[in-house]
């Protein structure tokens, strides 16, 4: 009888834990195992609604594959997923991990590298071939491909044809021009209207990250981690010529976002040197349409480099969870392989994509007046096949945290090698 009751305990107790085990799961929304079985339903996090949520929400309406789940798309700010991966992944979990995840390009190596096996490849899903090659470079690692590349950060000059003309230039007297001639153009706009060129912002190397990029240099070496500062001639040019511009006097400074877009929008600059993106806030000023042109980015005056860069990007992740398949089926015929879906998200949600074939439909050649009647986006696509592929690697923004400082020191005096130098040390202790 001692015997009968000890085995009902035991089993009580098996069920017991099965089932405390079934519910953290389920409360979870993921897997503990990197297995893979048949799901009724797959989660993405992304941020942004009006932008990435928006598109996945696209593609949910465009899939044309044949399985059978249902895609819950969950809203997270950029730094809770980042956060959110970091504590998971470390602790060797992937319960409540999504299916699908957004990561911006310049944060993407420090997941990769990290956590390789966290992430399913898409090497044999997708066709690499069809996406912008640097795109491709930011979204692989150590020959897989684990991203499927989604919106184009390239970069364009946006410029004030009205104030140009004040100065006696023309669109073609900016456009494939170096940042050297960009200076002294600014300099005559300056003195013939009284507005600036650009504005600047101390405390963001925006300008330089796509001064650098135009010569196919970053930060870091080739293997993503060991800085690049000291002795990078590419880098050196770079703050050189940050440094021209406000000696020059052609910049306005500004803190914030705020004040950024207010400056264009009220017609006290008279270009913005940027990512793509920039596009509806400069048509918020609708009383300034037909007064505005986009040309290719000027490029650093240095050997090879080219008229084009990057500012920004993001791409989609399947990670090594329960639903992989349905996740990479449903990326698959949505973002990787449906040219109609990308023409929709550039005419509802204006999101220029980083898939080829798509560069080919109507929406692509449509005529925007508020830029006199340029054709923006077949324009934006064909600088972004341009842009140079570079490892963004795994300290994007700590690397510049510590060279915002190094600038200040720059623009105070202090010599250009000594600067880099420092920085360099800097980045080696803090980043070990």
């Amino acid at each position: 009888m001692k015997k009968f009751y000890l085995m009902l305990l035991l089993v009580v107790g098996m069920v017991v834990l099965a089932a405390c085990s079934s519910g953290d799961e389920e409360a979870s929304g993921g897997s503990g195992s990197e297995g893979s079985s048949d799901v009724d339903a797959i989660t993405a996090w992304a941020w942004d609604p009006a932008f990435n949520i928006a598109a996945l929400e696209k593609a949910k309406e465009a899939y044309d594959g044949d399985g059978e789940y249902e895609v819950n798309v969950i809203e997270n700010a950029q730094d809770d997923i980042i956060q959110k991966l970091n504590t998971g992944l470390s602790s060797g979990t992937t319960n409540g991990m999504p299916n699908i995840v957004l990561i911006e390009d310049y944060r993407a190596q420090s997941f990769l590298q990290a956590y390789p096996d966290a992430f399913h490849p898409l090497t044999d899903v997708i066709s690499s071939d069809d996406f912008a090659d640097y795109k491709i470079a930011t979204t692989s690692y150590d020959g897989e491909q684990y991203g499927l590349p989604f919106d184009s950060g390239v970069a364009a000059l946006y410029v004030r044809t009205d104030y140009l003309e004040e100065a006696g230039y023309t669109v073609e007297d900016v456009t494939d021009i170096t940042w050297q001639e960009y200076i002294e153009i600014g300099k005559d706009v300056k003195e013939a209207t009284g507005k600036n060129m650009l504005t600047l912002d101390p405390n963001d190397l925006a300008q330089v990250r796509m001064m650098i990029q135009t010569n196919g240099s970053w930060y870091v070496e080739e293997d993503g981690s060991t800085p690049n500062l000291a002795g990078n001639e590419t880098l050196e040019k770079a703050f050189e010529t940050y440094k021209e511009m406000m000696d020059a006097d052609i910049a306005k400074i500004v803190s914030d976002w705020s004040q950024f877009v207010g400056a264009f929008n009220s017609g006290d600059v008279a270009s913005v040197p940027t990512g793509n993106w920039i596009t509806p806030s400069v048509k918020q000023a609708a009383d300034q349409s037909g007064n505005w042109a986009v040309v290719p980015m000027p490029r650093l005056d240095m050997d090879g480099a080219v008229n084009a860069s990057n500012l920004g990007g993001s791409s989609w992740y399947v990670l090594n969870v329960d639903g992989k398949e349905q996740a990479a089926d449903f990326l698959l015929n949505t973002f990787g392989s449906n040219p109609d879906l990308y023409q929709t998200l550039v005419k509802d949600i204006g999101a220029l994509g980083t898939y080829s074939p798509a560069a080919e439909g109507d929406a692509y050649a449509v005529e925007d007046e508020f830029f006199g009647g340029q054709q923006l986006i077949t324009d934006l696509s064909t600088w972004t096949d341009e842009i140079p592929g570079v490892n963004y690697g795994l300290h994007t923004y700590a690397i510049e945290d510590i060279l915002v400082t190094g600038m200040q020191d720059y623009l105070n005096g202090a010599e250009l090698t000594t600067v880099l130098e420092n920085v360099q040390g800097q980045a080696e202790a803090q980043l070990k």
